[in-house]
């Protein structure tokens, strides 16, 4: 074999690889302040192979990251894996694709209803703890029969979560969820779609949601090699409106210009319009990341049936949130994670920035790092009244000193240098979503 036969696959390499052991540090250095008002854990999960290896980046064990910020302080940091059944097993190998409780709990955190939930597409929800402790598969008293998105969405003025799941492999290959502000599931409808298709995001505005029907199509040929998922333009695209409690005889289909979205930023209506950005991408492929997500928005005309779409910038940016006060209607701002240049052709590349942008102009500022730091998704805590007052939070690696940092940026103050960073003990490597938790909502 030659060299690059033998080199290690780029989700094992790096800051990409796995670290081995959980970690528990207390009385973290700070280099700044700390606000007072940031009493809470922001947790991070993120796929962490166990075993050192796994096939593909999106199957690795849920590896969680923790900070507790009290009183001005960064109390501790902690490292742990998320409980599940079938923890520490290809889920390949092991048979466990499409069990409904064999969860790697490694893409997103979510808090609803007074519980925290660690998620993964294929599966339940798994509920843990603000010390990172596993409670166990939720299912809603049994109600839930599939497995549900990592991307839920909360309407900060019903308080109700919607979510979706694509995880069936006969029809309806699209199934959509709505929770109530108790927790409890109040609807489970199918949805006719044609094809299995990769939806891994979705939207929602005050009254509708929005389901991407993309050409990222299931083969079961490619499901028997590793990966089970490809990009065929020719599948077609569109977006389907459905309102918030309707049923599948209510969605109407709108076709778009095929492309691949991995992340909504955010909808909204307006003037018999539905209004949606998202960070978009002309193609995909789990293997061949030449190209990356920019920020893109379409507009929807339900009185016309029209649909149309801009590019709002040049810069590669993914990972996409809001003030989630703001979700389902008119957000100004939205915060995304800088992707670098246009890809290398192997792996995905976070980039040296976090970018704010303006949704309505399209204009946008961003927070720089150095060439050598790499940043994750940065997630908007509420500070006071206003928008954007309030912090975008994350964690950054610094590539040159192989040393990771969790660091608080003044988002009405973008572009400065940060008001916190947090030096962390260990190397944390590149992961998927988080969010803060307050302590005032959960124990």
């Amino acid at each position: 074999m030659n060299g690059k036969t033998m080199e290690k696959p780029w989700h094992l390499r790096g800051n990409w690889a796995p670290v081995l052991e959980e970690q528990d540090a207390t009385n973290l250095p700070v280099r700044g302040d700390i606000p007072k008002t940031l009493n809470g854990t922001y947790i991070r999960t993120g796929p962490n192979p166990s075993s050192g290896h796994s096939v593909h980046w999106f199957f690795g064990d849920g590896l969680l990251h923790g900070i507790r910020l009290e009183d001005g302080k960064a109390k501790w940091y902690r490292s742990k894996y998320v409980d599940t059944v079938g923890f520490g097993e290809d889920p390949l190998a092991a048979g466990h694709m499409g069990k409904l409780d064999c969860s790697k709990a490694n893409t997103h955190i979510v808090s609803h209803s007074g519980k925290i939930y660690a998620l993964n597409e294929g599966a339940w929800p798994y509920a843990i703890n603000q010390e990172l402790e596993t409670i166990g598969a939720e299912n809603y008293g049994g109600k839930l029969t599939t497995a549900m998105t990592a991307h839920p969405k909360i309407c900060p003025e019903t308080g109700e979560m919607f979510a979706f799941s694509y995880a069936n492999f006969q029809p309806p290959f699209l199934q959509y969820m709505r929770i109530g502000a108790d927790g409890e599931l109040k609807q489970l409808e199918p949805i006719d779609i044609p094809q299995k298709v990769m939806m891994h995001d979705f939207a929602v505005t005050r009254n509708f949601t929005i389901f991407l029907d993309l050409p990222v199509v299931f083969d079961l040929a490619l499901a028997m090699k590793g990966f089970p998922y490809e990009f065929r333009s020719d599948a077609g695209a569109r977006l389907g409106v459905m309102p918030r409690n309707g049923s599948n005889a209510d969605v109407r289909w709108f076709d778009i210009e095929p492309c691949a979205i991995f992340h909504t930023v955010n909808a909204h209506e307006a003037d018999g319009k539905i209004i949606m950005t998202a960070s978009r991408m002309g193609s995909w492929s789990h293997s061949d990341f030449s190209e990356v997500g920019k920020l893109w928005r379409w507009t929807i005309d339900l009185a016309t049936g029209q649909v149309t779409d801009e590019q709002l910038d040049d810069r590669p940016g993914d990972f996409g949130r809001i003030n989630e006060a703001f979700v389902g209607l008119p957000a100004k701002f939205g915060y995304l994670m800088e992707m670098d240049g246009d890809g290398n052709a192997e792996e995905p590349t976070y980039g040296n920035a976090l970018l704010k942008y303006d949704l309505q102009s399209g204009s946008s500022k961003a927070h720089e790092f150095g060439k050598s730091v790499r940043a994750g998704e940065p997630t908007f805590v509420q500070s006071g009244e206003g928008e954007d007052n309030g912090y975008a939070m994350t964690f950054v690696h610094d590539e040159a000193s192989n040393q990771s940092s969790f660091v608080i940026v003044d988002c009405q103050n973008f572009d400065a240098e940060p008001i916190a960073t947090i030096a962390l003990p260990e190397r944390v490597p590149y992961g998927a979503h988080g969010n803060w938790i307050s302590l005032a909502n959960h124990s």
